[in-house]
């Protein structure tokens, strides 16, 4: 007798990732400070249609509907490119708001590289879309990512002890990101831990964080910080949103709908 799989550990993941993303952004809608713009809104639109879309997804396959999740993965096709172009966009704001300011974008390589590996992830997840274990946690993988930023914003704006309190305080958000990293090597590992052959994409997700940090250690040791803010701010938002979409829609159309084989005829 078959067992049937158990998605408690998918279906909590998800929810966290949910209740950290609102608090992730609750400062900065409610907030002393908080002066949310359009970017921001449609970022957040984004992201939480995004989470529900893969919740309903592992809903349709904790049930068996797999006809129901193939016909709904259209709506993936098209939410994906749409989640990497927004993600694109904010970064182009994001280093825009920085270089405006005068004090630089201290999220500039995470911000790209988050970007960046979450199109790597969604690439992934449409090639190898017919092993359906690994297709899921390599979709699962891009809310990690989402986990791990959403973490950083929500330590320092709710806990005491990584709170930004003036420029002695500074290195706490150096504190706030290694914990969230920490935090997200965990949860990957205990995916991993479950299916060693399956769960990795997960790791891979939370290893991204760290990775980014090296590259932004170097470039900082480089002195090429700000000449990296400078070249993403000087790119065009709606070049920047038009082109994404259409490069990731064509990638994944590309690598994850292929068309069927002719059938031959028969010899006479």
């Amino acid at each position: 007798m078959k067992t049937v799989p158990s998605y408690r550990l998918e279906f909590g993941f998800l929810a966290a990732v949910v209740l950290m993303s609102v608090a992730g952004f609750w400062s900065l809608y409610f907030g002393a400070d908080a002066r949310p713009d359009a970017h921001h809104h449609f970022h957040v639109l984004v992201n939480f249609s995004w989470l529900a879309l893969l919740a309903f997804q592992w809903v349709l396959v904790a049930k068996k509907d797999f006809r129901s999740h193939r016909t709904l993965g259209l709506a993936v096709l098209l939410m994906g490119p749409l989640l990497f172009a927004s993600t694109a966009l904010l970064s182009v704001h994001s280093a825009q708001k920085g270089l405006a300011s005068g004090r630089g974008d201290f999220m500039i390589v995470q911000n790209v590289g988050v970007t960046l590996e979450l199109g790597l992830l969604l690439v992934l997840a449409f090639a190898l879309r017919k092993r359906r274990k690994l297709h899921g946690a390599l979709l699962l993988g891009t809310a990690m990512l989402f986990l791990g930023i959403a973490l950083f914003f929500t330590l320092i704006a709710f806990v005491p002890a990584y709170r930004i309190e003036g420029p002695e305080t500074f290195h706490r958000f150096a504190q706030a990101g290694i914990t969230g990293q920490v935090a997200c090597l965990a949860v990957g590992l205990l995916f991993v831990a479950r299916d060693v052959r399956n769960g990795w994409p997960l790791l891979l997700a939370a290893l991204f964080f760290p990775l980014n940090e090296m590259i932004r250690f170097l470039l900082a040791r480089q002195g090429w910080i700000d000449g990296l803010t400078e070249g993403v701010a000087s790119m065009s938002q709606p070049c920047t949103f038009a082109g994404s979409l259409v490069a990731m829609l064509a990638l994944l159309l590309a690598t994850g709908l292929r068309p069927a084989r002719a059938v031959q005829p028969p010899c006479p």
